[in-house]
């Protein structure tokens, strides 16, 4: 067997099959380029479901990580360390906020998002003990928790993890009214993705976030934006809220803060709705550890400059430009997204978002299906025009064939 088939039939014997990978070994990787076992390069326009937005191995955050290495790595909260502070600071000015509480993962932020909600329900906003409702969408992708699959619409993420969590209600994804219609007095807060990543870069009709954000103020709800994948520069603004002038009262990060170098996650808001937790109601042993700060503090440092938000809009509108050419000829049936970031769902004739997938890595290039003939495209905002146009031509080239 090869390098590769070697590697892989090791995986298989000695791993749960909880993810279902491209045949491709991975050893190194710069930039927006990835090299596998066998020394054959490709073109990464996945980043890791925008965990990589700054690129692999990106110099000022491995320089930050290897500085930090050095010091101290870990304390835990029972003490202080010095890197918190301005982490916390730095990342609740990026926010427009004014407190933070640090996670590791997206699925710990977004419990972390809910515990928040529901306890200001009780504490603040008077819902009786035990009956607070969050109004979430369907098709939506928070996480894997046995929490957050409760209230996911994807057979694949809920079915045989039951019983599941109460206090969910499931609303159409761009649907004002029925939201509007969904909520009691004991709707704490809404939790929707600005734009829906998993369920193939949905972006909801024009004016739907900003009728939320006047929604859930006017009946004294929180609104949670879960910008794990969607914030951090990857479409051409720090936050996808961004782009239709919308505050949330909370902000659900992971992914890109972490820099693909290490798990960081967070929930960022007011003082006064994070001021619910008491010392002892929720924490992590590694939630803010002074290497995750020091790394999370180099990614607000590069945000702060407006590059990557600005090389995410301009290649972005190149991207779109180019992936609107290919509908209409039987091959692509419709393109969705924003910045750095699209959906393009592959008319069925042609194969399932898998195969499209495995050919196009037959050409270097690797991309990843979802909900069958769907492939999403999120490249590094760090990649060059020519490397992304060389990736499209390879897409030209798969659905042509």
């Amino acid at each position: 067997m090869s390098t590769t088939e070697t590697a892989i039939a090791s995986a298989e014997a000695h791993s749960a099959h909880n993810y279902h990978p491209l045949p491709v070994v991975v050893a190194s990787a710069e930039g927006a380029w990835m090299t596998d076992v066998e020394g054959r390069r490709y073109l990464d326009l996945l980043a890791g479901y925008s965990a990589l937005n700054f690129g692999h191995g990106n110099r000022r955050l491995i320089e930050a990580a290897k500085a930090q290495l050095d010091r101290v790595t870990l304390t835990s909260r029972a003490f202080h360390h010095d890197r918190f502070a301005d982490f916390c600071t730095e990342l609740a000015a990026l926010c427009g906020m004014e407190t933070v509480l640090p996670m590791n993962t997206g699925a710990e932020a977004v419990e972390t998002a809910v515990k928040t909600a529901r306890k200001w329900g009780y504490r603040v906003k008077g819902v009786p003990d035990g009956m607070a409702k969050i109004i979430v969408a369907s098709d939506n992708f928070h996480g894997r928790t046995t929490t957050i699959v409760s209230f996911s619409t994807d057979p694949e993420a809920r079915a045989d993890f039951g019983p599941y969590t109460p206090g969910f209600e499931i609303v159409p994804y761009g649907d004002l009214t029925a939201m509007r219609e969904a909520m009691t007095e004991n709707t704490v807060a809404v939790l929707i993705e600005p734009i829906q990543g998993e369920a193939g870069v949905l972006v909801p009709p024009a004016g739907y976030l900003q009728g939320v954000r006047e929604l859930t103020r006017e009946r004294n709800v929180l609104f949670i934006a879960d910008e794990i994948q969607s914030g951090l520069g990857r479409t051409g603004k720090t936050f996808a809220l961004d782009h239709e002038g919308v505050v949330p009262d909370m902000y659900v990060l992971g992914k890109a803060l972490g820099g693909g170098v290490v798990p960081v996650s967070a929930v960022v808001s007011s003082a006064d709705v994070l001021g619910v937790f008491r010392p002892g109601e929720h924490g992590s042993t590694f939630g803010g550890n002074p290497l995750a700060c020091a790394v999370a503090l180099e990614v607000i440092a590069m945000l702060r400059t407006g590059e990557y938000q600005q090389r995410a809009a301009e290649l972005g509108d190149h991207l779109h430009r180019e992936l609107g050419l290919l509908t209409g000829g039987g091959a692509v049936e419709s393109v969705r997204g924003r910045g750095l970031w699209a959906g393009v769902d592959i008319a069925p004739a042609l194969g399932t978002g898998r195969e499209i997938s495995e050919k196009l890595m037959e050409l270097g290039v690797l991309v990843k299906d979802t909900h069958g003939s769907t492939i999403r495209i999120a490249p590094p905002l760090v990649i060059s025009k020519e490397d992304l146009d060389w990736g499209l031509d390879r897409l030209r080239a798969v659905l042509s064939a």
